[in-house]
């Protein structure tokens, strides 16, 4: 077979997780962003449920007692904490520096100093980074789904 199911099971999870968000977010807030299959954060978690998906073929494949499937698990608990902890807190840091620079923008406008001749123009910092805990456990159920539902289907 040209993938084999671990990855294969991984990467449909992937897929579908990003796909899924952009029904999601249409439901809402009743805008379509396209932008959303390619974007980090969001409902559902990708990350997890990717890592979910290989974790189960693994599991399903080599057996829950395998070295294969502890070191899965070890690397999944890793990137579900990620999500959940460092890129949100990364996206938050993103949005006061986005407010920030709202701010001092308008303090220049405002003082209307003739020697201060431009304002900050960086692009807006991406606020939506890391996932909400729900956000995790809903990819972490996607992962599960995809990985044995690919077992079922998959032409061993």
């Amino acid at each position: 077979m040209f993938l084999s199911f671990p990855i294969l099971a991984a990467l449909l999870a992937m897929l579908i997780a990003q796909f899924v968000k952009i029904p999601i977010h249409f439901l809402t807030t009743r805008e379509l962003k396209w932008n959303l299959m390619f974007s980090t954060g969001g409902m559902p978690s990708s990350h997890t449920a990717t890592i979910i998906s290989l974790t189960t073929a693994i599991g399903l494949t080599s057996g829950v007692f395998s070295d294969d499937f502890a070191i899965c698990i070890v690397v999944s608990a890793i990137v579900m904490h990620d999500a959940t902890g460092v890129r949100r807190h990364a996206g938050y840091h993103a949005e006061v520096l986005n407010k920030l620079i709202i701010n001092f923008n308008n303090l220049v406008e405002t003082l209307k100093d003739p020697n201060v001749k431009k304002t900050e123009s960086r692009a807006k910092l991406k606020e939506l980074l890391g996932h909400q805990p729900t956000e995790v456990f809903f990819g972490a159920i996607t992962g599960i789904i995809v990985g044995y539902l690919t077992y079922l289907f998959y032409p061993f």
